[in-house]
């Protein structure tokens, strides 16, 4: 038979359990603050078999998020049957000014690789993940995250 005292410890261990997977996936940085200091990067000239390739140098402030979970605003690219709904491209900056479109530089963009699938939108977007910093695969962005989740719409204060 199981008394009050019991279930007020399995309670609070419980209650220990969930406060600890939070505090686990705390977000480390997010919003503008997480974008302004991934555009904190420079590049150097390397040679590959094809010419020359541009290979990013990460400051010690990106290097700081590698591995953490952030949450990023941004716009959904849509490239032209290669929207997966699973595997995206993200930029901080309006389509008519992203990477692949207008003026923005490779800092401005990010895979993201969703655990469950998201619906495309013209609207800003949260997602929160691990990001990853990549130098070494010219065939990917070099900021990746991982395990994204779809936070919400972002707000029009940014």
């Amino acid at each position: 038979m199981i008394n009050l005292r019991t279930v007020l410890m399995l309670c609070l261990f419980g209650l220990g359990l969930s406060a600890t997977k939070t505090q686990a996936q705390e977000v480390k940085m997010k919003g503008a603050a997480l974008w302004k200091t991934l555009a904190d990067v420079s590049f150097e000239i390397k040679k590959d078999e094809y010419g020359d390739l541009y290979v990013p140098v990460f400051s010690e402030a990106i290097n700081g998020v590698e591995g953490e979970v952030v949450e990023v605003e941004g716009f959904i690219i849509p490239f032209d049957g290669m929207f997966k709904p699973t595997e995206l491209i993200l930029s901080s900056l309006p389509i008519s000014e992203c990477f692949f479109c207008g003026s923005g530089g490779p800092e401005t963009v990010m895979e993201i690789s969703m655990k469950e699938k998201i619906k495309y939108t013209t609207k800003r977007v949260k997602i929160r993940g691990k990001l990853k910093l990549n130098a070494d695969d010219p065939d990917q962005l070099m900021y990746l995250l991982t395990d994204g989740v779809f936070v919400g719409l972002a707000d029009d204060s940014y």
